[in-house]
């Protein structure tokens, strides 16, 4: 499968709070995809080669259209295993929900564009609570726009409902680089109508940001307006805005697997499986039969590497199970391995499934893993909401509407329960490695 291996990160827009400014003409557009190093030195980005299908182009407004072609999977392998997802596919707003009628689009070069409506956001439909985030913006003069942290959906106190990087050089009072109605820069960085990094990192009450490699902000929140998790959002507020390379990476996982010993796991009564641990990752083989963990959780990110040592072959990592026992051992949520796909189609998954799906709810949009090669996946469960990343692209994003219940097999649950790996038959020859969980802030 082709795959790109350009890179990096995202940034976003200001809050409306009776600020104004106004468009101009649009200059030249930068290159599709720019990457940045993680470490961003000497104020400049630097760039890479972008090695990407072609993308269509598209006026709609955000809804998850079909890719074309293969997807831009733009972040390097060291990112992905680091634990970076790429939040903009470079070709479709999957994962994203606007919360108003401003023109988001698409170009034909791979960038998110808006200029019309009135101000609004575009908004991830999962909420992180630590994580870092870097992209790419470009503002019109005089433009306004900024990037939201921690939001709601429809925030209206840039001082209660989320915390808003602004984006808005005109601006003297919380311009460019402050928390909007909390903190001033810490040192000016203006830049109009040019390509510009943004690197924010966000750690319980502590809050961090450079803009192109220069530090601009270092605040603590201390009020008791302190918001623990929210939605990523992008801004629309005055003028031309455009985002590209929007990455962000989960903070404070630790880990759930010691890489000596099964401590922490327990098989399930009844399993046929062998569970081993060799050259640091969890061996399974055999089957039918499940490890399971002896933590439970609710809200979470859980992000891990595996590989099929074999060819076609079937798994799942279950979550938010019942206990299993002998007679029920998995009633849980399956997030699905399976790395085969019909018509050499990877938008046509097996069993209409594919790795990275919530087996019998939803499929993957694309089969991105093979075979015999390490892949890393990344699953946030937030409420009945789950997102899944394969190899930092994003192929799942699936809302549970069924009626609350005990058992996710019979409906909608929400209440913590352990994680298991599963072994499927007797072909069953997996490995998983660095097995790490983020638990999302307990609601107020």
């Amino acid at each position: 499968m082709n795959r790109a291996t350009t890179f990096l990160l995202l940034s976003i827009s200001a809050f409306s709070i009776g600020l104004s400014g106004c468009g101009a003409e649009t200059p030249e557009a930068g290159p599709a995809v720019s990457s940045v190093a993680t470490t961003v030195a000497n104020n400049e980005a630097a760039s890479r080669e972008t090695k990407s299908a072609a993308r269509p182009k598209t006026t709609k407004g955000p809804e998850a259209l079909p890719l074309n072609g293969d997807p831009m999977l733009l972040l390097s392998e060291d990112e992905i295993r680091d634990g970076w997802i790429q939040l903009f596919d470079g070709q479709t707003f999957a994962g994203w929900t606007p919360n108003n009628d401003v023109d988001w689009h698409i170009t034909d070069d791979g960038l998110i564009e808006a200029s019309q409506g009135d101000p609004g956001l575009l908004l991830t439909n999962v909420p992180f609570a630590d994580f870092e985030l870097r992209c790419d913006y470009w503002v019109a003069k005089d433009g306004n726009s900024g990037i939201f942290l921690r939001c709601v959906p429809d925030p209206t106190n840039p001082t209660k409902d989320c915390y808003e990087f602004n984006i808005f050089d005109s601006r003297d009072k919380f311009g460019t680089g402050s928390l909007v109605g909390r903190t001033e820069p810490t040192a000016k960085s203006l830049g109009e109508e040019k390509w510009r990094t943004a690197v924010v990192k966000v750690e319980g009450n502590h809050f961090t940001a450079s803009l192109d490699g220069a530090p601009v902000l270092d605040f603590k929140d201390e009020s008791k307006n302190l918001l623990t998790s929210g939605r990523i959002g992008l801004q629309k507020n005055a003028g031309l805005v455009k985002f590209r390379n929007v990455f962000v990476k989960p903070l404070g996982t630790k880990s759930i697997f010691n890489t000596k010993d099964l401590a922490g796991w327990h098989s399930v009564a009844g399993s046929k499986s062998e569970f081993t641990v060799t050259d640091e990752a969890i061996s399974v083989s055999n089957g039918p039969g499940f490890l399971e963990s002896d933590e439970a959780w609710s809200d979470f990110a859980l992000q891990f590497e595996a590989k099929t040592n074999g060819d076609g072959l079937n798994s799942g990592v279950f979550f938010r199970l019942i206990p299993g026992t002998k007679k029920a051992p998995s009633h849980g949520y399956e997030l699905q391995i399976e790395n085969v796909f019909a018509n050499d189609d990877r938008t046509q998954p097996k069993d209409n499934a594919g790795t990275g799906a919530i087996f019998r709810r939803t499929k993957s949009r694309w089969v991105v893993p093979n075979d015999h090669e390490w892949f890393n996946m990344t699953l946030i469960a937030h409420g009945p909401r789950f997102a899944v990343w394969v190899n930092g692209f994003q192929v799942t994003d699936w809302e549970d509407t069924r009626p609350g219940d005990p058992n996710p097999r019979r409906g909608s649950k929400v209440e913590a329960g352990p994680i298991s790996l599963q072994g499927h038959d007797p072909t069953t020859d997996l490995s998983f490695r660095n097995l790490r969980v983020a638990t999302y802030p307990a609601a107020e």
